[in-house]
């Protein structure tokens, strides 16, 4: 397994918090113990661990396996790794729940944190091979089209701007009508792009089916790696989210996450194309210059 920031630790959390909710209540109690005190989870044996959860040795090695480990020995040795960093002088995780009646500047500490931890997880736990593949399929795509519903929408049409700016054919689509409509046009060497933090979202699960039936290169941009949307993606990019709050909402995390991921997309896109798209982002901005320029009175 490759490891981004150095250290399995940091692979794990992230794979805790993008994992965790899609898990059975059981093994969720197994990820939320070792992602808390991962000193004294790499003490314990397996039976040890399943005692201390209230769960099965079975459930423990599960968990483990779905952490990306081969077993529990492996998921041991990761946790040894992380509580070894926490005791050599890493800064303490803060508190990031906002409350009601905290100051600005608190409020403004929590969420730089909260945000930094997402990307951070996101990184971490993001296929670099399934993104190549998606970035060699937008590379050569005759055109694209990306689906998103509320936040998503957002950052489906963030991704498409930044397209047209090298020159090539992109839409957003938002409305779940038109996103069934235009997909049915789609074929072979066209790339359909469906993004849905919960990977439940039925307008845009729909495009991307019809888009994948009818030979699309398709790709999901998820929170959820095992959800419904990819079923009709051949390529998975999953994304990281911080717990939800009632000042908080998963919107806010998940759209910084699937931004990350967009713009990995865009530069493995024009690293690609670099010959076509320097030449179509400079006149893209000559032809922008004159609405930034103060007019003389």
């Amino acid at each position: 397994m490759k490891e981004i920031f150095g250290s399995p630790g940091g692979t794990l959390a992230a794979k805790v918090r993008t994992l965790a909710p899609s898990m059975t209540r059981s093994m969720q109690r197994v990820a939320e113990a070792v992602a808390a005190d991962p000193a004294g989870c790499a003490a314990l044996t397996v039976t040890g661990l399943a005692e201390l959860t209230g769960t099965s040795e079975a459930t423990v090695v599960r968990t483990a396996r779905l952490l990306g480990y081969p077993g529990y020995r492996d998921l041991r040795l990761a946790l040894a790794g992380l509580a070894a960093q926490q005791q050599s002088g890493r800064a303490p995780a803060i508190t990031t729940d906002i409350a009601v009646d905290d100051p600005i500047a608190d409020v403004v500490a929590k969420l730089a944190y909260e945000e930094q931890q997402t990307l951070a997880d996101t990184a971490a736990g993001l296929d670099t091979g399934q993104l190549d593949a998606a970035v060699v399929a937008l590379a050569g795509a005759r055109r694209t089209d990306v689906y998103g519903i509320g936040a998503s929408g957002l950052v489906a049409q963030d991704l498409t701007q930044k397209l047209l700016r090298i020159g090539l054919i992109a839409h957003a689509h938002s409305d779940p009508h038109l996103a069934v409509t235009n997909a049915v046009q789609l074929r072979s060497g066209d790339v359909a792009i469906a993004i849905t933090h919960s990977g439940s979202t039925g307008d845009v699960i729909e495009p991307l089916r019809v888009a994948f039936e009818h030979g699309a290169t398709t790709v999901a941009i998820t929170g959820r790696p095992d959800s419904p949307v990819t079923q009709y993606a051949d390529h998975v990019l999953t994304t990281s989210t911080s717990r939800e709050t009632e000042l908080r909402p998963a919107a806010m995390s998940s759209r910084t996450s699937q931004l990350l991921v967009v713009d990995c997309l865009f530069v493995g896109v024009a690293q690609r194309t670099y010959d076509s798209a320097a030449p179509a982002l400079a006149a893209s901005y000559e032809a922008l210059a004159h609405r930034h320029r103060t007019n003389p009175r």
